[in-house]
């Protein structure tokens, strides 16, 4: 898809989780030159974006308008002149969210534009909170209404009468300041106090709140909670079938808040899993892996692996890192024939498998002495080992293989360092106690974690804080800082780790 200069995409979000964007307003993102987006647009759609993409926020809640809705229409025809625009706005354009507006203020002042259709929270919402809008016996018709007209309206464009008795269910957006008023009028013109009624808070994130009552009831029951914008009102015997099909704040991590300490480009597989099961994660890499400073010594045994026996794998990224330097020097995996390749754990193995090896030696345990265990002193004797790895690394495989007869050269493929990250947001979240859970997948996440923040603050900030450590190595390291494990998995992979933090956290 190769967007047009000169352009504007108006796209639709969609309700709030990131996963519910469509496929285009994905496409359109990285492509995007200049994005407009606003306070309901989920910020982690702009890492789909370009990283030298103009980001303009011009978002608009209750009591705070970055900027006024003539203001974005200016800026959208400015940069819509010479630039592709996207136009990211929460929902769909064209459901109150004045996309209408813009379209026509680009139309007349000639500046094309194309509209993305997003998912509706309209419908989203209630489906996250277990209500189906239309059910066959309780709901044939729908509506959808703004619970906030524009300000200054003489008369209302809403006719409560027809509207109170006319539709089976009604779904009022934006609309939960104004619930004691939408409650009475609807009473008033017919419709039973007794209908249910459900008022949802940030729909479809791991934020969402639902509280329920009756159309008597709920301005009451809304306020008592604490409800506020943004949030959806959804009234009509539909509602009441909440209570069988709430699926989504059943699961077993929502309303926890977990913190992912695993380099950027490995947080991903491990921050799906535990969203899968309810999890608002929240990425915080406490390392980032990078190349070696030197490449020499890695050379030198590239051009000598036909001098050794075993070439033995450690992590994902020494397979990684190996083997982009093998292809660099005009080398492929033909290159290891003849070699044994061993592999710590089923990550590392795998990815060796996907680059068509077959492994001669998994340990059964995922860490160092288990390779020692697992070889033998027969198979490690006068043979020789290369073993690409981090260049900070336990010494005690090198060590034992040498204790034990063998050879072996330690090349560094890649370094671990502490990126620059978002420090001081994780350190608030601590403090107000909202981080439910820390996770560590190696020992130089613990190490980096604990230098992020004062030596002396660190008890207090994760003292009501569960930590969860991949294995005993993680887990000592993360004593040594004072730290109090709570979760370990039997087996010292991400998916294990995930099941052990489902586990301690479904607990009665």
């Amino acid at each position: 898809m190769e967007l047009q200069h000169g352009r504007v995409y108006l796209v639709g979000a969609g309700p709030g989780d990131p996963a519910l964007a469509t496929l285009k307003a994905v496409e359109c993102l990285q492509q995007a030159e200049v994005i407009i987006y606003d306070y309901l647009a989920s910020e982690k759609l702009l890492e789909f974006a370009p990283p030298e993409a103009e980001r303009i926020y011009v978002g608009k809640k209750a009591g705070d308008h970055a900027m006024s809705q003539e203001q974005i229409n200016a800026l959208l025809v400015e940069k819509g002149q010479s630039s592709v625009v996207v136009r990211l706005k929460g929902g769909d354009p064209f459901i109150f969210g004045r996309g209408g507006e813009e379209a026509l203020a680009l139309r007349e002042a000639g500046v094309s534009f194309e509209v993305v259709p997003g998912i509706t929270s309209a419908i989203a919402v209630p489906a996250y909170a277990g209500i189906p809008l239309t059910h066959r016996g309780l709901a044939a018709s729908v509506a959808f209404v703004t619970g906030h007209e524009m300000p200054g309206k003489e008369t209302s464009d809403i006719h409560w009468d027809r509207l109170a008795t006319g539709v089976s269910t009604l779904v009022f957006l934006m609309g939960v300041r104004n619930l004691e008023l939408i409650s009475s009028q609807l009473m008033a013109h017919g419709r039973s106090g007794e209908t249910p009624v459900a008022v949802i808070r940030w729909g479809t994130t791991a934020e969402q709140q639902t509280v329920t009552g009756t159309l008597g009831s709920i301005a009451k029951i809304a306020e008592e909670a604490g409800i506020k914008p943004p949030a959806i009102i959804v009234i009509g015997e539909v509602a009441g079938l909440r209570q069988h099909l709430n699926w989504f704040e059943e699961r077993p991590l929502f309303g926890k808040t977990v913190v992912v300490t695993r380099a950027r480009e490995q947080a991903s597989d491990f921050r799906l899993l535990l969203e899968e099961k309810g999890a608002q994660c929240i990425e915080f890499p406490t390392i980032e892996v990078i190349p070696p400073a030197n490449w020499g010594p890695v050379d030198r045994a590239i051009q000598n692996l036909d001098h050794y026996d075993w070439i033995l794998f450690t992590s994902v990224n020494g397979v990684r890192f190996f083997f982009q330097r093998l292809i660099e020097k005009g080398e492929d995996v033909r290159a290891l024939h003849g070699m044994r390749i061993g592999a710590i754990g089923p990550k590392t193995a795998a990815g060796l498998q996907e680059r068509g090896l077959r492994l001669d030696f998994i340990p059964s345990e995922y860490r160092a002495e288990a390779v020692i265990d697992g070889l033998g002193a027969d198979e490690v004797a006068s043979k020789k080992f290369l073993l690409p790895r981090a260049a900070k690394a336990r010494e005690i495989l090198p060590e034992k293989i040498k204790e034990m007869g063998g050879q072996i050269d330690v090349v560094s493929v890649y370094e671990t360092i502490r990126p620059a990250g978002k420090r001081g947001e994780v350190r608030d979240l601590l403090k107000e106690g909202v981080i439910s859970c820390i996770t560590f997948t190696s020992s130089s996440t613990v190490e980096n974690f604990a230098k992020m923040f004062p030596e002396a603050d660190l008890p207090s900030l994760v003292d009501k804080v569960t930590i969860a450590c991949i294995g005993p190595i993680t887990a000592q390291t993360a004593r040594d800082h004072g730290l109090e494990v709570k979760i370990m998995p039997g087996e010292y992979t991400i998916e294990a780790l995930a099941a052990a933090i489902v586990e301690y956290f479904s607990r009665p």
